[in-house]
């Protein structure tokens, strides 16, 4: 974004609520290393176009299973709606691999075993993510995504929901 010498923003990108300007793209920071704090990541992965492909048993499974393969980094905790997955993930190397790799690795895994051809692409091209830093975040975030069937009226109740679970438990150390 080009900022005009006046200190205001180019017309070509809108501000959001805050005041700043719109992102086209998410931004992806690299994982930050610091002493033996842990390293979580939550991320959110959209459906092309945002269609509702995934709150079934056939792709909840093709998508446990593409992670369980992708093992360079471990899911925790995660939630697969309709068109977007929450999941909570942690590197299971030293150094971390990229992030983007592992997601490219299992996305591409769902992809190519996706049994409806007519629905491919499966995926929006990027993806969200950040990096916790603090302990009350994690569970902050996980009570936020765990919440989200019931915030969009497919159940009463977090725990009725069936496409959710935890993988490895991701221990916050400071």
């Amino acid at each position: 974004m080009k900022l005009e010498a006046s200190g205001g923003r180019s017309s070509a990108t809108p501000p959001n609520v805050a005041g700043r300007p719109e992102r086209k793209k998410p931004a992806h920071f690299p994982t930050v290393e610091s002493g033996f704090r842990s390293i979580i990541i939550f991320l959110t992965v959209c459906t092309h176009r945002r269609r509702s492909l995934l709150a079934n048993d056939e792709a909840a499974r093709l998508i446990v299973t593409a992670w369980q393969a992708a093992d360079f980094w471990r899911v925790g905790r995660w939630v697969i709606m309709p068109d977007h997955i929450h999941l909570f993930c942690a590197p299971n190397t030293f150094p971390p691999q990229p992030l983007k790799s592992w997601v490219s690795f299992w996305r591409n895994n769902v992809t190519r075993a996706w049994p409806h051809r007519n629905q491919v692409p499966i995926w929006q091209r990027e993806y969200w993510d950040r990096q916790l830093r603090r302990h009350e975040s994690y569970a902050e975030k996980w009570n936020y995504v765990v919440n989200n069937p019931v915030r969009h009226g497919y159940v009463a109740q977090a725990e009725e929901w069936p496409f959710q679970g935890e993988l490895n438990v991701l221990t916050w150390h400071d």
